[in-house]
């Protein structure tokens, strides 16, 4: 697939967000919600044009092998849930997030997209599910945000989903977005466990750099 159908297909991901929140709150004229569909929008981009083609192709449809069942089909239905929230939270006025703190949001946010493009760019093994990936050479990757914790890309996600709901102007959509966090800790647990028992190397990189998620800290 061509680099200009991927980025296609990527930037498809925005325009569904915009019309879930948009339609949710019956108005368009929502500053922090165009700054994270920008933010998006430039991401999806740049994944599409300067990452390994190879990912793309594996983060769009992975290869056998996947450990984690459960992540993604509950994402599925946590992430829209989130959008829909602070849609309706918008019209109805149920939690007030000062403008102030929506700008920070979105730089926020901004910060944690250009991290997980670092990633993306650093290890060409950043699949979409928890596997193993022998049929593309999977090796250990130790440099660029690897240096500092073991799963920079989760990290990023994290931070950047709760950011980003600030960002939305919703305090009542971080409600899904609990959940999706004790996902993402679950699935950072079971991948690190995985690939040190299956991945060459993984198990001495993980000694060397002792932190999951929060250097010093988990």
């Amino acid at each position: 697939m061509s680099r200009f159908r991927v980025a296609v297909r990527l930037l498809i991901m925005p325009v569904v967000v915009g019309a879930i929140i948009f339609t949710s709150a019956g108005r368009v004229d929502l500053p922090g919600v165009w700054g994270v569909l920008g933010v998006l929008a430039a991401l999806m981009l740049a994944m599409a044009l300067f990452t390994d083609s190879g990912l793309m192709h594996e983060r769009q449809k992975p290869g056998p092998g996947n450990c984690d069942c459960f992540t993604r089909p509950i994402s599925a239905l946590l992430l829209p849930t989130h959008w829909v929230l602070a849609g309706l939270d918008a019209r109805f006025g149920w939690s007030a997030v000062p403008r102030e703190v929506q700008f920070a949001g979105v730089i926020g946010y901004a910060g944690a997209m250009v991290i997980l493009l670092w990633v993306v760019r650093t290890n060409p093994f950043y699949s979409s599910v928890v596997r193993v990936q022998a049929d593309r050479g999977h090796r250990t990757v130790e440099t660029g945000p690897y240096r500092f914790v073991r799963h920079p890309g989760y990290a990023a996600t994290l931070f950047g989903v709760f950011a980003g709901a600030l960002a939305l102007g919703s305090l009542i959509a971080l409600v899904p977005l609990a959940v999706l966090g004790g996902l993402f800790l679950r699935r950072t647990l079971l991948e690190d466990r995985m690939l040190q028992l299956k991945l060459p190397g993984y198990a001495e990189y993980a000694q060397r750099v002792r932190s999951r998620l929060v250097a010093g800290v988990f």
